[in-house]
């Protein structure tokens, strides 16, 4: 890799999971351990995460439910490589990164049987298409989002998800209904909101929307997450999700 690259070794889950990413450009946050917490995953089931960075998301998945398998694809090379790092660093061996553009990956052709996925995650980019670009130009792939880039993600999910297969998203509250739309339209129910609470009594600005492919059950807004208390520090049921790699509760 190289050396303008630089890469700061870290970890997540409170030391549980050794974890390096890019010194500068786009760092991980709260979202991707979030989302794995609530994808409900079974022993022997096949997971993907679409856009999975250096694979934060899947490492806390697998960290919580070692029996899946996980399959990540990320589209920029250095990111997809030092994924495969990560995975190495971790034994990780039920989890294999794909350099791709997601959904063309898989849907060049028919979708064979073992590209069929149990469940799917994605935190996507999340800033509009317009608007000044990074000067990383990681950071603006990982974060600017293309006009089609959600509908493409959910119905490319639609494509190579079992039938009752869940799609858990991680989003800003703004894109909440835009992702509900999409979802309706390529042929999911069952949509689940699940807010976050930066503080009880403040305004949700991260949500998790999961939803499941050919079901007819109708959305649900669940009780969510307050994630800190009024000194900032992090409440006790945010702490056993994001450093003990609990799941989600209430989900």
């Amino acid at each position: 890799m190289p050396a303008r690259f630089a890469i700061t070794p870290g970890t997540l889950l409170r030391g549980r999971i050794s974890y390096s990413q890019f010194l500068q450009g786009y760092r991980t946050g709260l979202e991707p351990v979030l989302m794995a917490a609530a994808v409900p995953a079974r022993t022997g089931q096949h997971v993907l995460e679409i856009g999975c960075g250096a694979g934060a998301g899947l490492l806390c998945l697998l960290h919580r439910i070692s029996t899946i398998h996980g399959t990540g694809v990320e589209k920029e090379s250095d990111t997809a490589a030092l994924a495969q790092k990560n995975m190495a660093a971790n034994q990780q061996q039920n989890i294999r990164i794909l350099n791709a553009t997601f959904p063309d990956v898989f849907l060049a052709d028919t979708p064979q049987p073992e590209q069929y996925f149990d469940h799917c995650m994605a935190n996507p980019p999340w800033h509009a298409p317009l608007g000044t670009a990074s000067a990383h130009p990681r950071r603006d792939l990982a974060r600017r989002m293309g006009a089609d880039t959600l509908p493409t993600w959910i119905e490319g999910a639609a494509r190579i998800l079992r039938h009752k297969g869940s799609l858990t998203l991680a989003l800003p509250a703004a894109l909440a209904d835009q992702a509900i739309f999409c979802l309706s339209k390529a042929g999911f129910g069952g949509v689940t909101l699940y807010p976050f609470w930066p503080k009880a009594g403040r305004e949700s600005r991260i949500v998790l929307v999961q939803a499941r492919k050919g079901v007819k059950s109708p959305a649900r807004v669940l009780a969510g997450l307050v994630l800190h208390e009024a000194d900032g520090a992090f409440t006790p049921t945010a702490r056993t999700v994001l450093e003990e790699g609990a799941p989600l509760p209430g989900l």
